[in-house]
């Protein structure tokens, strides 16, 4: 009883009307903003984080979350109709569900992804609703050396495991941390890196490193890169896939929901690669591969069905350790602490009423994603005719206008102006944004954990070997950290060995 009991007034504050309309107003955002290709839920909610600082904490996360995972839906719909991703996650679905609607399913392709993205949610709410006290009440025992692990490890996951070059990636990271490092150091109140600036003394705030990086950056890359006009939209017809599709994904959904569960709660993972992951593992579980890429229906399902179990339970490792799996998760926390609320293990036990608020939002909004996913696909496909000359300026009227709202500080303007000149061009240049935004979130808990720890171990860094988790943890870091050199030089030696020759440098050391 004493674990139903909270469960239960978690859903007296979700039906609570206001909660009940942000919920709406959060997936139908997200489903516009999955539609809309560039924008993306990071954006939306770095554009929208300003809004909430009038908004009841509860709600405030609620309608946030909602777009979230409103989002994984959205993409689906251009995808199959278009062509066109509207979300990165949604990418893979492109392949088999554009072929599908060429062959005049389109209806089966998003019926199934409906019901593959209401399961994979379903699976991965009560998952967490299970998951997460259990993980809270363990990192009770966390102290600042398994924190300083924990961040290590987190930030390290991010750059290594995140899209795109790894060394870009690793540089993305380590400028995040630079950034942490602006401002007074709370031990020794000694200012760094302020160049004389008294607006940089308390630090640079999260809100306008976000804003420009997800809300402005973006719109400039956009602009830049013009999406090609989209198609005419398939037709969509006969919604409700039939019985052979839906035995013939059963499979697929199911391996989608507990893969992307898992992949979701890891540092780096998230819908993204838990979409391509699924896909991968049910092409090469088909008996017959090549059907993938000509309309698989597992091809549409499994994606689906995993991206949206990975939104779900990215949440956990935020909620119940206060580390962002993601960048979006790491708005996400930005969110909680423009609130008042620090995310962390205590966040269940003090802040009971938003944590099972917060959960059971997502059994609702699930049920109203699946209701409307298919109705609104008309209205969606409309706005997706909307010119991005339009868009655009209006976006970034709005984003200016919500980083002056902040503190009605020009300076908060201007560092939106200079993060989105920075993320325009870490785009342009191949520089994924969210290594940098994790670790500028977990830079400030890796230093402040890591000098308690000295304190408290009195200097010896053997000290935190003598702690089970953390040393666990600095094992899963070095692991990591070596894995890609082990990696390549096994595909050098293998590579060498195929080709008859050996490598320079053993010629040398021989």
């Amino acid at each position: 009883m004493d674990f139903f009991e909270p469960v239960l007034n978690g859903f007296g504050v979700v039906l609570d009307p206001t909660n009940l309309l942000y919920c709406l107003v959060g997936v139908v955002i997200g489903m516009l903003i999955g539609v809309l290709p560039g924008l993306g839920p990071a954006a939306t909610i770095a554009i929208l984080l300003p809004l909430t600082y009038g908004i009841e904490p509860v709600t405030a996360i609620i309608m946030l979350a909602g777009i979230f995972y409103g989002a994984q839906y959205g993409g689906t719909i251009t995808s199959v109709l278009l062509r066109l991703p509207g979300e990165a996650s949604s990418v893979v679905t492109v392949f088999d569900g554009y072929m599908l609607a060429k062959q005049g399913r389109a209806g089966t392709a998003l019926g199934i992804a409906a019901i593959g993205s209401f399961i994979g949610g379903t699976v991965g709410i009560i998952g967490l609703t299970f998951l997460a006290p259990i993980v809270a009440g363990f990192a009770l025992d966390f102290g600042p050396p398994e924190y300083t692990a924990l961040a290590l490890v987190g930030i390290l996951l991010v750059a290594t495991i995140s899209n795109g070059a790894k060394v870009k990636a690793l540089i993305a990271a380590a400028f995040g941390l630079l950034l942490a490092t602006v401002g007074r150091d709370v031990f020794t109140g000694a200012e760094r890196f302020t160049f004389g600036n008294i607006n940089l003394a308390d630090g640079i705030d999260f809100v306008p490193v976000a804003m420009g990086l997800f809300g402005l950056g973006e719109i400039l890359y956009n602009l830049e890169e013009r999406h090609r006009a989209a198609a005419a939209p398939a037709k969509v017809a006969n919604v409700w896939p039939s019985r052979s599709d839906l035995k013939q994904s059963a499979g697929a959904i199911g391996r989608g929901s507990v893969l992307g569960f898992f992949l979701g709660i890891l540092p780096g993972g998230g819908a993204t690669i838990s979409s391509m992951a699924a896909y991968a593992m049910e092409k090469k579980r088909a008996k017959d591969p090549s059907r993938f890429g000509k309309g698989a229906i597992e091809g549409v399902a499994a994606p689906e069905t995993a991206n949206n179990a990975a939104a779900t339970s990215s949440f956990i490792p935020l909620l119940t350790l206060g580390i962002p799996a993601n960048a979006t998760m790491a708005l996400m926390f930005g969110a909680l602490l423009i609130q008042g609320v620090t995310p962390g293990p205590q966040l269940v036990s003090e802040h009971p009423d938003l944590f099972w608020g917060v959960v059971n939002s997502m059994y609702i909004g699930n049920i109203l994603l699946l209701i409307m996913s298919i109705p609104l696909v008309g209205l969606f496909v409309r706005i997706l005719r909307v010119r991005a000359a339009i868009l655009a300026p209006i976006t970034a009227l709005i984003t200016m206008l919500g980083a002056y709202t902040i503190n009605n500080s020009m300076f908060d303007v201007a560092l939106v102006v200079f993060f989105g000149a920075v993320g325009y061009l870490m785009k342009k240049f191949g520089f994924d944004p969210g290594p940098l935004v994790l670790a500028f979130v977990l830079g400030s808990l890796l230093e402040s954990s890591l000098r308690r720890s000295l304190l408290v171990l009195n200097g010896d860094l053997g000290g935190f070997f003598t702690r089970p988790i953390s040393a666990v943890l600095l094992v899963v870091f070095v692991v990591v950290a070596v894995w890609p050199m082990v990696k390549t030089g096994l595909e050098r030696r293998k590579s060498a060995a195929k080709n008859g020759s050996i490598p320079e440098y053993e010629k040398e050391n021989a």
